[in-house]
Order: C-alpha cells, then sequence, then structure tokens
C-alpha cells in the first residue's frame, strides 16, 4: 500500500509538472523607525510557490514570477506583515522600498507568562518554500488563545499539548516521558526563541508528520537574527515579580560567522499565591559559521534553570475560610516563608545543526541534540507521626460537622459542633516547620520522623535527525524526514533536608517485615541528605520514525498527502528489589514495542486571489507515552495489561479571508480518540472487600480503552477600520466529551503482602491488579479548560508610535475533573457486606446517587485586559515600554479542579456530602485576579 502510494504520488509529478514564463521582481524592505534595511524577511507571491528572503541589504528578487495580477506578502518575525497587490507584465517590476512597522504582539509574545510553564496542574521563519498556510506569526483566532484566553487555562479545540509537536531547529521536544514539552527548558528566554512558524491542527508542516493540534517550529539558527541588542526590564505580579533580559545577535559577518547570545533573570519572594517563590536564570548562545553557499554549521546551547513553590487546589470549605489565594505547601521559618512544594527544573540542551544547500531547489537539514539534566519536585515525608498538611481532613471543621457514629449522623452534636470550633486549621494554616524539627529531635535514635524529599528525574535524550526539503517541479514539493531518539530516564527519591535529624530509615511503615524494605539487596538502610531511598529505577526508550511529504501547488487548487511511519520501544530497570514485589521489580522488564503510522492530506480551493477553502484531514496511531505503560513503575515491572496505540481521527474544513483591510477564518473542526490510557494515584476508603481499613487503600488507578470525541467551530476576524484603528472578534464553542464507558482497574500493593503470606493464591508474581470493569463516563465533558471562549477587541496604534489595545473575553463551559472509580458498578456495592457477596446498599436512592455523580460545571465569567505602548527612537537607539493589565475587573473565577475519589462508594460519599461541608469534596484550582506587566526595553 505504502508503495502504491508513493508511486502514485511520483506519476502526479511527472504528469502535472510544467514549465512557465515570468518576469523579474524586486523590492527592498525597511524598518520604519530606523530606514534600516531588513534582512531574512519572507517574501510570498500568493498562490504560488515562490518564496525569497531579503539579503543584508534588505533586498529581496523573485527571477520567474508569473504573469499576471497576484498578492505579495511581506512579513517577517516581531513586524506586521505586508500584503501588496502587483501586477506582473513582460518587464522587471521594481517595487521600491517596502516599510514594515513593528508588530504591537512580538511585545505581548515576549511578555507572555504562560499558565503551561506555571505548572498549576502539578502534577520563525527560515524555510525557504513554505505552503500557503503556513504562518509566521499567529491569526487573530490563535493570538486570543494565547493572550486573553490563556490565563484561563483555555485549549485549543480542547486538546492536550500531547497532540501538539513543539520542535526547536526540527528537532522535537515533547518528552517521550508523557508526550508534553517542558515549557520551563527554554523560559525566560523570549527573545532567542521569538523566530518561530506555526501550523494549525493538522495542517502541512515543513519539519515533521505532526498530529492533530498543530506544530510550532522554533529557529535559533545565528543568521536569522535581526542584527542589534535589546535589553529590557519587567515588573509584574503574576507567577514572578521582576525579570530582566539582553540579547545581542551580530548578524552575519565577512568570515561567513554570526553568534547570538541571551541572558535573563526572573525572581519573586512571593508571587500571586501565597509562599510561591520563584527564582529562574536562562542563557543562550548560537553561532553560525557559514563555509560556503552550500554549507552552514550551527551550534545552540540553551541552560534555563528554574525554581518555583507550588500552590495548592483547595477544597470550597477551605477556600471559604482561608480566601482562593490560599497556599497549604508553606509554613513559617526563622522569619521566612518555606514552600514544601517546589519544582526545580535544570535541564541544558545543546544542539548541532547541518544545513546544506544542494542545488537552489533542495535543502537538507541534519541536526544532532544532547539534552540532560533533572527535574524535582519536593514534599514532606513522615513515619509514625501525625500528617504535617495544615488542610489534613482531621484538621479542619468538616470533620467533625460529618461524622458517624456508625450509621448514624452525629456531625450536629452539640460536643462534635463545639470540637469544629476548635478546628486546627482555624488558628494554624501552614506547615509548622518548628514542630517537625521539634519531633525529630526528640527521637530516641536520632532518627527523623519528618524528612524533606524530592521526586527525581534524571533524564538523558539523545537525538538525531535528517529533514529534507525539495522542489520538485515548478508546482510540486516534497518534504521529508528521519529521526531517532534515544531515552535513558533515572527516577528516584533524593533526600533534600532531615529536618534536624540524623538520618531516616529507609523503610514502608504501613507494612512490617521484608514487606516494609524498599530495597531488599540493601535492608534496612539509613538514608542521609543526597542519598537515594524509596524508588529507585530507570525507564529507557527508543523512539524513531519518518515521514514524506508531498505539496502540489497550483493556480486554483493546493492539495497535499503526507504519510509517517514510527517504531517505540520501552523498557523499565528496577534497581531496587521492593519488598512487596521481590521477584518483579529488581532488574530489567519485558520490552514493548508500539508501531504506529499515520496518513493525511488536504486541499485548499482558491476561489479568488483572497478568498480560500481549505479542508484537512487525518488518521494516525500513537503509542502510549512511557507514564501510561507501566502503572506502578515505583514499585515494578508491571506493564498495562493488552495496552495498544491510540487510535487518531481528525477533520477541519476552513473559509479563509486574507484581504489587504480584513483577514478571517472560520474553522469547523471534528477529532475522535480511541483507546486512551490514563493513570493516577489516590487512597480510597470503601474500594474493596472488608470492613473498616480494611476496605482502604492507596491504590494506582488506570483507565483504558478511553475515547474521547472534540466538535465545534472557531472564528477569527481582523479587520483595520482605519490605518491606525484595527478591530478583532474571536470565538469558539467547543464540544469535548468521553465518548464512550472505558474500563478501570486498580492496582494495590497490600495484595502483593497477602500473596506473599499465603492468604490469597497467586501464580508468578503477585497479581495485584482489581478489574472493577466499566466506568460510566459515556457523555461526560472532558474536565479542565473551557469550552467556549469569545472574545472582541479594539487597538489603536498612532503614527507618533503609542499605541493601545482592549479586549473584553467571556469564557465558559469549564467542569470539573470527575472520578472514573465513583462511576464503577463498586460505587453501589456494599465491601463490608456481612456475606462477602458484595449486595448493593440497602438504602440507596437513585436520585440522590444521580446528583451525587453529576458532574460540577464552573461558572461562566469575563475578563477584560488592556494593553498599550509607546516607543521613541533617541540617537539611534529605541527606547519603549509596553504594558498590560489582565482581568481588569479583578474577576474570581476556577480554572480546574478534580474530584476527590477517597469516598469510593455511595454510603462514604453520601455521608460526607449529607453534612454541607464534606471532608473529601473537589478540590478546585483558581486563576490570577487582577494583575499587570510591564516592560521597558532599549534596542540599538
Amino acid at each position: 500500500m505504502k508503495k502504491l502510494v508513493i508511486s502514485i504520488l511520483f506519476v502526479m509529478q511527472v504528469v502535472f509538472a510544467f514549465a512557465q514564463q515570468g518576469s523579474l521582481v524586486k523590492g527592498k524592505v525597511v524598518d520604519s523607525k530606523t530606514q534600516k534595511p531588513l534582512q531574512n524577511v519572507v517574501a510570498t507571491i500568493r498562490n504560488t510557490t515562490l518564496t525569497a528572503l531579503t539579503n543584508s541589504d534588505g533586498v529581496f528578487v523573485f527571477e520567474n514570477a508569473p504573469h499576471g495580477s497576484h498578492l505579495l506578502e511581506v512579513s517577517s518575525t516581531g513586524y506586521s506583515r505586508q500584503i501588496l497587490s502587483i501586477d506582473v507584465e513582460g518587464q522587471p517590476l521594481d517595487l521600491g522600498v517596502v516599510v514594515l512597522a513593528e508588530d504591537i504582539t512580538s511585545e505581548q509574545q515576549l511578555s507572555l507568562i504562560t499558565i503551561t510553564e506555571n505548572d498549576l496542574g502539578d502534577d520563525n521563519s527560515g524555510s525557504e518554500s513554505t505552503s500557503g498556510l503556513l504562518q509566521a506569526t499567529r491569526d487573530a483566532f490563535q493570538q486570543s488563545a494565547a493572550f486573553n484566553w490563556g490565563q484561563a487555562r483555555f485549549r485549543i479545540r480542547g486538546l492536550d499539548n500531547e497532540y501538539g509537536t513543539t520542535m526547536i531547529n526540527g528537532i522535537v521536544m515533547n518528552k517521550v516521558y508523557d508526550g508534553r514539552p517542558q515549557w520551563s527548558n527554554w523560559g525566560g528566554l523570549n527573545d532567542a526563541t521569538r523566530n518561530q512558524e506555526f501550523t494549525m491542527g493538522s495542517a502541512p508542516s515543513d519539519y515533521t508528520f505532526g498530529s492533530i493540534l498543530g506544530t510550532q517550529e522554533i529557529n535559533t539558527r545565528a543568521s536569522f537574527y535581526r542584527p542589534g541588542t535589546r535589553i529590557s526590564f519587567s515588573g509584574t505580579n503574576t507567577n514572578y515579580s521582576w525579570r530582566m533580559m539582553g540579547t545581542h545577535a551580530s548578524g552575519m559577518n565577512k568570515d561567513g560567522i554570526a553568534y547570538v547570545i541571551s541572558a535573563s533573570r526572573r525572581w519573586a519572594q512571593e508571587g500571586y499565591f501565597d509562599g510561591t517563590d520563584y527564582s529562574a536564570n536562562s542563557f543562550f548562545a548560537s553561532i553560525e559559521k557559514r563555509f560556503n553557499d552550500k554549507h552552514s554549521l550551527n551550534f545552540t546551547s540553551i541552560y534555563a534553570q528554574n525554581s518555583r513553590g507550588k500552590n495548592s487546589p483547595n477544597t470550597a470549605e477551605v477556600n471559604r475560610i482561608a480566601g482562593e489565594k490560599y497556599n497549604s505547601y508553606w509554613g513559617w521559618q526563622d522569619g521566612e516563608k518555606r514552600n514544601s512544594r517546589d519544582k526545580d527544573v535544570e535541564e541544558p540542551i545543546f544542539m548541532l545543526s547541518h544545513y546544506w544547500k544542494i542545488t537552489d531547489k533542495t535543502n537538507l537539514n541534519t541536526n544532532v541534540s544532547y539534552q540532560f539534566g533533572k527535574i524535582g519536585n519536593s514534599r514532606l515525608d513522615f513515619q509514625n507521626v501525625n500528617n504535617p498538611d495544615p488542610t489534613y481532613y482531621r484538621n479542619l471543621p468538616s470533620y467533625y460537622t460529618s461524622m458517624y457514629d456508625g450509621n448514624t449522623f452525629v456531625g450536629n452534636s452539640e460536643a462534635n459542633i463545639l470540637e469544629a470550633s476548635r478546628a486546627r486549621f482555624l488558628t494554624n494554616r501552614q506547615i509548622d516547620w518548628n514542630a517537625m524539627y521539634a519531633a525529630n529531635s526528640r527521637t530516641a535514635a536520632g532518627n527523623s520522623v519528618y524528612a524533606l524529599y524530592e521526586d527525581r528525574t534524571d533524564d538523558k535524550t539523545w537525538t538525531a535527525n535528517s529533514i529534507l526539503n525539495t522542489q520538485l517541479s515548478d508546482n510540486i514539493i516534497l518534504n521529508a524526514g528521519a529521526t531517532y531518539r534515544k531515552l535513558k530516564s533515572h527516577n528516584f527519591q533524593n533526600m533534600l533536608d532531615l529536618l534536624g535529624g540524623q538520618y531516616f530509615n529507609d523503610i514502608d511503615n504501613f507494612y512490617t517485615g521484608n514487606f516494609a524494605q524498599s530495597d531488599l539487596n540493601n535492608p534496612n538502610r539509613q538514608v542521609g541528605v543526597g542519598d537515594t531511598y524509596g524508588y529507585n529505577y530507570n525507564l529507557l526508550a527508543d523512539v524513531a520514525d519518518a515521514f514524506t511529504q508531498f505539496k502540489f501547488n497550483y493556480s486554483t487548487f493546493d492539495f497535499y498527502l503526507a504519510q509517517s511511519f514510527s517504531r517505540s520501544q520501552y523498557q523499565r530497570e528496577g534497581l531496587y528489589r521492593n519488598g512487596l514485589y521481590a521477584n518483579n521489580s529488581f532488574g530489567k522488564s519485558d520490552k514493548i514495542v508500539f508501531e504506529n503510522f499515520g496518513f493525511k492530506g488536504g486541499m485548499t480551493y482558491k476561489m479568488t486571489g483572497r478568498q480560500m477553502f481549505d479542508v484537512n484531514a487525518i488518521y494516525m496511531t500513537k503509542a502510549p507515552s512511557l507514564r501510561n505503560t507501566f502503572p506502578n513503575a515505583r514499585l515494578n515491572n508491571i506493564i498495562v495489561p493488552d495496552i495498544n496505540s491510540e487510535n487518531i481521527m481528525s477533520v477541519d474544513a476552513s473559509y479563509i479571508i486574507r484581504a489587504p483591510k480584513l483577514k478571517a477564518r472560520l474553522t469547523g473542526f471534528y477529532s475522535t480518540i480511541k483507546n486512551a490510557t490514563e493513570t493516577s494515584f489516590f487512597f480510597a476508603e470503601g474500594v474493596f472487600e472488608g470492613d473498616g481499613s480494611d476496605a482502604n487503600a492507596f491504590v494506582a488507578e488506570t483507565v483504558t480503552n478511553i475515547n474521547k470525541k472534540n466538535m465545534g467551530v472557531e472564528l477569527g476576524i481582523e479587520y483595520q477600520i482605519i490605518p491606525t484603528l484595527k478591530f478583532t472578534a474571536t470565538g469558539t464553542y467547543g464540544q469535548y466529551t468521553y465518548d464512550n464507558n472505558p474500563n478501570v482497574s486498580i492496582n494495590n500493593d497490600a495484595l502483593a503482602a497477602l500473596v506473599q503470606e499465603g492468604s490469597l493464591a497467586s501464580v508468578g508474581a503477585p497479581n495485584t491488579q482489581v478489574n472493577f470493569g466499566q466506568a460510566n463516563l459515556k457523555n461526560y465533558r472532558l474536565p479542565g479548560m473551557p469550552q467556549q471562549a469569545y472574545s472582541v477587541g479594539l487597538e489603536y496604534r498612532d503614527p507618533h508610535f503609542w499605541w493601545i489595545g482592549a479586549n473584553a473575553n467571556y469564557l465558559a463551559s469549564n467542569y470539573l475533573d470527575v472520578s472514573a472509580l465513583l462511576r464503577t458498578h463498586n460505587f453501589f456495592e456494599n465491601s463490608a457486606d456481612p456475606y462477602g457477596m458484595d449486595f448493593p446498599f440497602s438504602d440507596i436512592d437513585r436520585e440522590n446517587a444521580r446528583k451525587l455523580l453529576k458532574q460540577e460545571k464552573f461558572d461562566d465569567f469575563y475578563l477584560v485586559n488592556l494593553t498599550g505602548g509607546k516607543s521613541w527612537r533617541i540617537g539611534g537607539k529605541t527606547v519603549g515600554f509596553f504594558a498590560s493589565i489582565n482581568n481588569v475587573f479583578d474577576q474570581t473565577y476556577k480554572t480546574g479542579g478534580f474530584e476527590q475519589a477517597r469516598n469510593a462508594n455511595y454510603q462514604e460519599l453520601n455521608r460526607d456530602v449529607s453534612s454541607g461541608t464534606p471532608s473529601f469534596g473537589p478540590k478546585y484550582f483558581y486563576g490570577y485576579g487582577r494583575t499587570y506587566f510591564v516592560n521597558l526595553y532599549i534596542n540599538f
């Protein structure tokens, strides 16, 4: 089948290829402020394959432009694009000087503080031939999604970013572990990463096959940066307070050398949420050597160290008492706020890129990269002492007001009401560091009963790839590429602070004997600062992929066809022999291999030079992530039974207008994701057979065979009312749902102990997986993002280089993340049934059960955002400032949340909820209130 497709494409190449007669067209591009020529500006004649780059004098040349009337688009990163009407006849056409004005949205991009980088969930040009819909800048809809809706955790088309592809110099930056890019790997380097190209959905990219969310290609080739120096200083009240940044680009000198250096520092003693400290240092260097007209070599190094304190999700009860900015993760120590949940990222990247211009129509780009370093997420550990979390349920008033004595509700008794009024949280809302130090000082043996550790991941990733771009004829372009990635990911617990003690016992105090040992090869270890303990393993991955893509461009129709193949091989290597899984934790697991393919195609019908109809379709399979392949990787080598690749299908259709004054896009989209797998960890009560604590356990939940359906419409309009005033209107209406009833299984480590004790029978390794069957999730909404978003805005740009803009936004249809376990048959079964038959509870009220399981919809809300700026030309330098105020009216709104699955059956949940103040209600994340960003800069 694959050979047949390729053969047909080459036959089509021969059939459709033809020669065209044309004339020379040239022009010179300059900066509106400095009147200096601009290099590497992209000039494109619409509805053709012709693209040219300006040289060091700002001049672009088309040697053989087709005769007739055309639209010429001139664009460069950081500038507003120009669209010119030209008439090409038999004589050479000199357009003279084309002036590009600075794009104010480039300042917004430099100021953007993404919600992804803040990680509340806790847990451009460079191509000499581009697709007609490839963008050096975001369109109006993408601008709204990034700058106006991003603060509310909006996701384009309701898709997680694992379904998009982020690249630097053609190297995929999505992590093999979870499929998502780690944005903080280049955080703070906004100047250095501003050369970008975007594609939407499954539209074609010159660099990769992609997926259904689109691609983002960041180009750090040194010669592509505008020569000059930029220094800026910023102040904000979001996740950091201050930022300093400096960047210098040399441009290509007479010896064929160009270099770029950039550095920044961001810091805050406390960010927007209580106790969220922030410290980040970033460095960037890129140097290019051009040997001749055909060969260039570029070396890029990126270092971004980031440390930030996290903020906690909280129940409605906690928010009501302490406010939406409350954060349970910090406490006072020696007069300073100390956060127990820091995230530290330090993963340098080195890239070597070779650019080979084989012919005037064929280019080959080969890259090799190496990334290494660490990601650490700290938290408190404790043994046989009280939980130090101030929001631990026994510290809250609801613990007393939701209490039962057997089957009798006693939460409204006088004694419990009195205890609720004296609940610890009311007077001690933060972590008590001093109390933990004191507890450690009182142990007879000198061991710590409280300690601070981090979950560490030390990755080493090698990547090599080649990307070929060739114009086979006047109308046909071939893109092809091959990539190989090799990952060794070391995962372990690292001791950070003994909090005054001398050592910490490396045991699991929930068990006894050998079952309590983290490593039977080295039992009863006493660990100190910097030691590994708890769990210790490697994840190994080898991923190879290749793609080919043919693009056919004609006067009325453009279309493309692409295919891909990938092979992913995963393996776990245990470095500890865990006491619960003595025979299935140490050493290497079986290898598991996923082979996947993809096909996509699309067509653009050019109704006129300014109106187009565009359609794209894709079908592909995608390997599950490493994270979801090994459901209990910290303890054993078990692989999710019968795990398979995801099946992904998507189609979108757009009506597009690109005129000098009006730019608009109306898109309808539909996508399905089938056979997905997700894992999570939590403590559950009433989930297993037995009474009291026998029915409770800390479990790993694996949900398999998940189907999702995302459909909706997008609209983006940008209209230049007069040369100084622009109007924008954008919106999307989506419906993102679960499309089936997936299967739920629970891993219970306690079963491993029972098997080895002989209480339960098992063949081979202990079977700790309990299958709970299907979860009734069909038609529940996908959580964590608004499914409707609308924006209108006005932007005024004065000829004297000052501007102001305002946007009003409405966001709606954001839903709580529901628990799959609560929607299985287990929810209605009595695990404490004296006959051991798991009969349903006798007192079930079906209407009440529906209310308990109804998905919570968050309130809709409005956001008004203001932006503005001014620049001056002083002594050959440009001095300016940019300012923005988001959420002007200080609206309070939820950005996400999740159900706690601790009460895993009807009786437990109903009792907790019936009091009116549940101890284990949903936990919520909140967005920023009124925030500001001010940036002062100088360019020279």
